[in-house]
């Protein structure tokens, strides 16, 4: 009997545990520790950040939902991985064995690197459902008494998408609330353009974005790196193509949110080199294990991937949600695989698909492979892609209910997209 373990149960680790134990079946253990005993689903968070969710409609109790798949739930912190041991170590000195293990531990938000953004300083976060909620609460205080407001990225940060959802989720909201004419926005980022999003753009996305952010009347800043930020003004130095600052902004708001660059959860950053790279993301090959110890696997954001090009300021990567199921998919058949004595065989899948609401309408966009050169590359607009979110929202909330390890984007949105003779 083998015993898998799996740190982690967003949107990697609890497919992970589905899907493991689907083709494992009941003669083998699996695991899932997690610092919360609820499951929350972070696409939403920029909605529960101007209230049109709550926490309600898109959280629920791990527990009880991986009882019923035969799964255990251990609702804790890891403190320490020992490898060389296949050992966890817990909050209060348990310590957990395992066979294989899992890391999904999602990333350390990395605030302390740019002075003053964040909930502990001056600028919102909608990373978590903690920050959202919190978000939310000053958002309803901003709307009583409206004004400037800053949102982005910074230098570093690989998740650029929901960025761009915020600022035209809260310009929908302050159009809906007739506020918006009160309103200057400015969108600063690290990208060397609008729409590049880690990715050096997809399709039009350069064209589109730019254009979406003209139609709503908001200022963008790109090349951007915030070098402080203090109540109710924020510094940054824009850069040119050869990376040297052409121009220092100080820029005034009353409302502000920026996402942070991301760095490994500090138990598995502290294992070392061997298992993680300088910014503390797992090291995998490509069967989704680590090079040195085999047994350990990793999934979604907290993989190493290295930048899709060099820019002129810091960008990274971002990890999307047919990738992560793509690499779940590969780390369930390769575990399976060697428990039966065999070689892995099953590889994630590179590509990059992704719905990104925009208040009433939406993008969504597809790169297969996501480095480029590309089989394919394309964003296109609507309302439909609005929708979609919306509905992809429902689906996945209630897949994880179930505890389905059905291929969400494999089954359903490459074929609503048109496109699933490409994969």
């Amino acid at each position: 009997m083998a015993h898998v373990v799996i740190i982690g149960a967003s949107t990697g680790g609890l497919p992970a545990a589905y899907e493991i134990k689907d083709l494992l079946g009941k003669k083998h253990d699996v695991t899932v520790i997690n610092a919360s005993d609820t499951f929350s689903f972070v696409p939403s968070n920029p909605w529960v950040a101007v209230g049109w969710r709550s926490r309600k409609d898109v959280t629920f109790p791990l527990e009880p939902y991986l009882r019923k798949k035969g799964i255990n739930l251990i609702a804790n912190t890891v403190t320490e991985l020992k490898p060389d041991e296949n050992t966890i170590v817990l909050d209060g000195g348990d310590e957990i064995s395992y066979d294989y293990l899992v890391i999904a531990t999602g990333p350390k938000l990395a605030f302390d690197e740019v002075d003053g953004i964040g909930p502990d300083g001056h600028t919102e976060s909608i990373c978590t459902i903690n920050h959202a909620e919190e978000a939310c609460k000053n958002w309803e205080k901003f709307v009583e008494k409206p004004g400037p407001i800053v949102v982005g990225a910074v230098q570093g940060a690989s998740c650029f998408g929901p960025a761009y959802e915020f600022a035209f989720i809260m310009d929908a909201d302050l159009r809906k609330r007739k506020l918006r004419d009160k309103v200057p926005m400015t969108f600063v980022t690290a990208e060397p353009y609008i729409g590049h999003l880690g990715l050096g753009g997809v399709g039009d996305s350069k064209g589109m974005l730019e254009s979406e952010l003209r139609q709503n009347h908001i200022n963008f800043i790109t090349n951007a790196k915030v070098t402080k930020v203090e109540e109710g003004k924020m510094f940054v130095a824009e850069h040119n193509s050869a990376g040297e600052v052409i121009k220092e902004h100080e820029l005034p708001f009353d409302y502000s949110m920026m996402l942070p660059a991301f760095r490994g959860v500090d138990p598995v950053n502290a294992v070392g080199e061997d298992l993680v790279n300088p910014r503390g993301f797992v090291k995998v090959d490509d069967y989704q294990r680590n090079p040195k110890w085999n047994n350990i696997y990793s999934v979604g954001v907290c993989i190493a991937i290295p930048p899709v090009e060099v820019t002129p300021v810091a960008t990274g990567t971002p990890k999307t949600g047919y990738m992560i199921e793509s690499m779940v998919t590969a780390t369930a058949h390769n575990i399976q695989h060697d428990i039966a004595g065999e070689a892995p065989a099953k590889h994630a899948t590179w590509h990059a698909i992704c719905l990104a609401d925009l208040g009433d309408t939406g993008v969504a966009f597809v790169a297969m492979p996501q480095i480029p050169p590309r089989n394919v590359s394309w964003m296109k607009k609507g309302k439909w892609v609005h929708l979609a979110k919306v509905a992809f929202e429902k689906y996945f909330i209630n897949k994880m209910k179930k505890g389905s390890s059905e291929p969400l984007f494999e089954k359903y949105i490459l074929k609503a997209l048109g496109i699933e003779k490409l994969k």
